[in-house]
């Protein structure tokens, strides 16, 4: 697919905060909350540190072919699993967790990212092998968000009963009749019926959303190499078994995380997770639970389950598997794990993993280079034509509506709207009036200042009737504006947070994914806006 390509700064987008921003610019203040910036020298710095922890790689790959033995996976993925057993093959991993039929259009993007910078990292470090990973997060119990999805801007909701783990929920006939309305919505367009039989065979009546969720991933990038890990796995959390004691037994990790958040805090940064006392839950399949300690019981909330000191510890030994890390120790297990240089995770990850520096060094886990995911916006022909008739540059559309209707009535009326020189006159005879009072009553110049007060507002408020009154003489132009604002920035935020990759597929097919790929950047850190030509 042809585009037109031009790359942003994350700052002139307006839609990231200040510790993304930040970090973008090598900000002295965040610094000490993590290890390198994304760079040459940073991947090397990672490589070393590494190599200097063991990972268990012959349980890794063992595990990972076991999960896909009912996958079709291409050639370059069972050749990636292979080489995780080498000591000179390190992986590049993003992570989201199974978010029905992908969720929103960001989680391509995400994986798109790490298989282009494991090519990068292979250019750049040949004697070394580099694995795209996508890490499932499928013990999210978080249905809320991650049992809905938007197409074509209409949100279509899983309305199951089910509860727990998403990734260890079924598909069943709600979820079955959210493909029919996908069907109803796609089937239309050139490749509609390949995206959404690709679905059916997925998503059958009973499979688990996380083996869904495995094949249709695999389904979409196999060909680029990309490795799924299902975290949720027995054995992988035996290797972390130490650490699910010690969280038990001694509530470390809290402290740290809250130590962190303060230092951040005094650093003018927003804090993005708070920690628990114990940041576990219990994991099974009627529910993912929080655990709580008294004493010398540890408790499954709403639930009946109590456990002694001995029973809880037994319990991590004979079944890690009911162990479910939370936001602050997820990201250590998943280091702990993987032999990982480099997570890629969007701003609100990036936010909470500066706060985990402290707990990887609590349990000598290396932390990894952190890198902002990718952002696209994608506009087709028919978006692209209509910005160009109203003469609307790729900046502006970060604007809003309001802004982006006033300059087009500024640029494109022929009515002088400006009141700035009526503004001026109405400061110079005020002016006037100070120097002619000032000498008979100083005290009348406070009342000067209240009546010229009162007259700028009234003329603001004036400049604005006259601005509304000529939008109204160009009704068509600002309906315009209003449809490619609604397209762009549905519910005036970021496509790519909104809207499924499914219709795209559905015009363009696995053309789509491949242009993608193809503008995807590696360690440009860059907003990306793609015009189809």
């Amino acid at each position: 697919m042809d585009c037109k390509v031009l790359n942003i700064p994350y700052r002139e987008t307006g839609y990231f905060g200040k510790l993304v921003l930040d970090y973008l610019a090598g900000s002295e203040k965040l610094k000490p909350f993590y290890n390198d910036f994304p760079g040459k020298q940073a991947i090397l710095d990672a490589i070393s540190r590494r190599q200097g922890v063991a990972t268990n790689r012959s349980l890794l790959t063992e595990v990972l072919q076991q999960q896909y033995s009912n996958v079709q996976p291409s050639q370059s993925v069972k050749e990636n699993i292979e080489l995780l057993r080498k000591e000179t093959t390190f992986t590049v991993t993003t992570a989201h967790q199974p978010n029905i039929f992908t969720g929103p259009l960001y989680f391509i993007y995400k994986i798109l990212h790490a298989v282009k910078l494991a090519a990068y990292c292979k250019q750049q470090f040949p004697e070394f092998d580099f694995v795209p990973v996508y890490y499932m997060g499928s013990e999210d119990a978080d249905l809320e968000e991650l049992g809905q999805l938007s197409v074509n801007c209409e949100k279509l909701v899983w309305n199951t009963k089910q509860a727990g783990a998403v990734g260890r929920m079924k598909v069943d006939k709600p979820l079955l009749a959210l493909i029919a309305a996908i069907e109803a919505q796609v089937n239309v367009l050139p490749f509609g019926l390949e995206i959404t039989q690709a679905i059916k065979d997925f998503y059958k009546e009973g499979t688990s959303i996380q083996e869904a969720t495995l094949h249709f991933v695999n389904f979409l990038f196999a060909a680029y190499g990309l490795v799924v890990l299902i975290a949720d796995n027995k054995d992988l959390k035996a290797t972390a078994a130490d650490i699910f004691r010690d969280e038990l037994l001694h509530s470390r990790s809290i402290e740290l995380v809250e130590a962190t958040a303060k230092e951040l805090g005094e650093a003018g940064y927003k804090v993005q997770a708070h920690g628990r006392p114990i940041n576990l839950f219990y994991l099974t399949d009627e529910g993912r639970n929080r655990i709580e300690r008294t004493g010398e019981h540890w408790s499954v909330v709403d639930t009946k389950q109590v456990f002694t000191r001995e029973q809880i510890m037994n319990e991590v030994d004979t079944n890690p598997g009911r162990f479910s890390p939370n936001v602050i120790l997820r990201p250590v297990f998943q280091e702990r794990i993987l032999p990982n240089l480099l997570f890629i995770g969007g701003g609100g990850e990036l936010a909470y993993w500066t706060q985990l520096k402290k707990v990887f060094g609590q349990y000598n886990v290396p932390y990894p280079v952190l890198v902002l995911r990718n952002s696209f916006l994608f506009m087709d022909r028919q978006q692209a034509r209509l910005k160009e008739n109203l003469d609307i540059s790729i900046l502006q559309l970060f604007q809003s509506s309001f802004k982006l209707k006033g300059k087009w009535i500024h640029n494109n009326s022929e009515k002088d709207l400006d009141i700035k020189k009526a503004m001026e006159a109405f400061s110079a005879i005020y002016d006037e009036l100070r120097m002619q009072a000032a000498p008979v009553d100083g005290t009348l110049l406070q009342h000067i200042g209240a009546l010229e007060t009162g007259t700028i507002k009234r003329v603001e408020a004036l400049g604005k009737k006259m601005l509304r009154a000529e939008k109204r003489n160009h009704q068509d132009a600002m309906q315009q504006i209003d449809k490619l604002k609604d397209q762009l920035f549905p519910g005036n935020g970021l496509q790519e947070r909104i809207e499924n990759f499914i219709p795209f597929y559905a015009r363009y097919g696995n053309d789509f994914i491949e242009t993608l790929y193809q503008h995807s950047l590696a360690l440009e850190q860059e907003f990306v806006v793609l015009e189809q030509e």
